[in-house]
């Protein structure tokens, strides 16, 4: 049995299904300028921060009248209504959130979206109290695969990595976790649950309703 410090939560995909907000939003904003995006488009950045998103689509299609700042500053406007508004908890949070706190394990909030989505999120679904730390990589040199948010939140919770158990539904977080050196659950979307990629996690669950059956900690 796995004795782990700390547990670390991403939010997008696997806190609450974040995913169509982001879609909508992007849609409605990018076409502001011109670029006309499906929801086949916006699939293509899943996983990515939005500051990056905002380079890949100006580097296919170089916009007038805005600025990516202004862009990238709206489409987060339109995700924390969405958010405040429509946001719910994915089927589990709550039983996986109750079952790490049983076992007095500090628990943290790792995410590529910007810090005002995650503490929206959290009040949002009435979870703040669960978490002993929030982390946006919104201002690291790079987002995930890139390690860099995992090292900090372990950093900020005074447990080394090897000791942290990373939650996550995205192939791009799965790499950073384990180039952090953590383990790693996966929870991917039913359609991902079976791409051969993932084996590089740990374990994978269909839903953090099944995290306390793992008896991994």
């Amino acid at each position: 049995m796995e004795q782990f410090g700390a547990v670390i939560y991403d939010m997008d995909g696997l806190i609450i299904d974040s995913e169509p907000f982001w879609r909508l939003a992007e849609m409605k904003v990018f076409a502001k300028v011109g670029l006309l995006l499906t929801e086949k488009d916006c699939m293509e950045t899943t996983g990515f921060r939005f500051d990056e998103v905002v380079e890949h689509w100006y580097h296919k299609q170089p916009w007038a009248g805005k600025s990516k700042q202004q862009i990238h500053d709206e489409v987060l406007d339109e995700m924390e209504s969405a958010i405040t508004h429509h946001a719910q908890a994915m089927k589990g949070v709550h039983t996986s959130l109750d079952f790490f706190k049983s076992k007095n394990i500090k628990m943290a909030v790792a995410s590529s979206s910007a810090m005002r989505l995650i503490k929206a999120t959290v009040k949002k679904l009435k979870i703040e109290h669960y978490f002993d730390l929030l982390v946006s990589a919104e201002h690291e040199t790079h987002g995930k695969p890139n390690p860099a948010v995992f090292i900090r939140t372990a950093n900020g919770l005074n447990v080394r990595a090897d000791k942290c158990l990373v939650l996550e539904d995205s192939f791009n977080g799965i790499l950073a976790a384990k180039a952090a050196k953590m383990k790693c659950v996966a929870v991917p979307y039913p359609e991902d649950f079976n791409n051969p990629k993932l084996i590089i996690a740990d374990w994978k669950l269909n839903s953090l309703e099944e995290l306390p059956g793992l008896a991994i900690v």
